[in-house]
């Protein structure tokens, strides 16, 4: 009975600790599309789309904000990282539709098609298209956990906020995004899932392909 209790009292302890540290490490990494220091690429992460390839409100957003660092000067490339783990969803080609209908040159975009999940994206930046450097885009709820998550993995990031809009479920967003700032947490230091592998992709190389990877 007295592990009971220990566990039902130190348990969710520890969560709100894993939530405390995702939240705050690296607050101060966050800045605007004018402040950012340039890097070579922006890691802009996937969202919802719809069945017709448009994408929502948080993604349009995302997308938004990446070409304007772009149109700025300063990322090189928009690696767009998303889900495509089944053959009708498929976030980094319908992110990359919207750039270049925008005017982006397809040279400008490089694909991540198994950034499945956050910690995915971060994982694979690092381990499979070889960064140590990256602005990701995302939304301002969103920033804290995938700034952990990419320092994590071996990425030094710092993030711009794609927040142009009140989305329509914020409320849900906090309070998922609550859930899996600690789940980043276990993830990274108790878990160690295995995101999708492969072969080394340089964004940079003369013979990239993009959507042929």
């Amino acid at each position: 009975m007295r592990l009971l209790i220990s566990l039902a009292v130190s348990v969710p302890i520890f969560v709100f600790l894993a939530y405390i540290d995702v939240s705050t490490r690296y607050a101060d990494r966050i800045f605007t599309v004018e402040a950012v220091a340039a890097r070579p690429v922006a890691l802009v992460l996937g969202a919802g789309i719809y069945p017709s390839g448009r994408l929502s409100a948080v993604l349009a957003d995302r997308m938004h904000t990446a070409m304007a660092l772009y149109e700025a000067g300063k990322v090189e490339k928009l690696l767009l990282s998303g889900d495509n783990s089944i053959a009708h969803y498929n976030e980094p080609a319908a992110m990359g539709d919207f750039a270049l209908a925008a005017g982006l040159p397809p040279a400008a975009l490089a694909y991540d098609f198994a950034g499945r999940r956050t910690y995915d994206s971060c994982y694979r930046a690092r381990h499979i298209f070889g960064l140590d450097q990256v602005i990701v885009v995302t939304q301002a709820f969103h920033l804290p956990r995938a700034l952990y998550l990419c320092q994590q993995a071996g990425v030094d990031a710092v993030g711009v906020a794609a927040d142009q809009r009140a989305y329509l479920r914020s409320d849900w967003f906090a309070f998922r995004e609550a859930l899996a700032r600690a789940r980043a947490w276990f993830d990274v230091h108790l878990l160690r899932p295995q995101p999708v592998g492969g072969s080394r992709i340089d964004i940079f190389a003369p013979d990239y392909q993009g959507r042929a990877h």
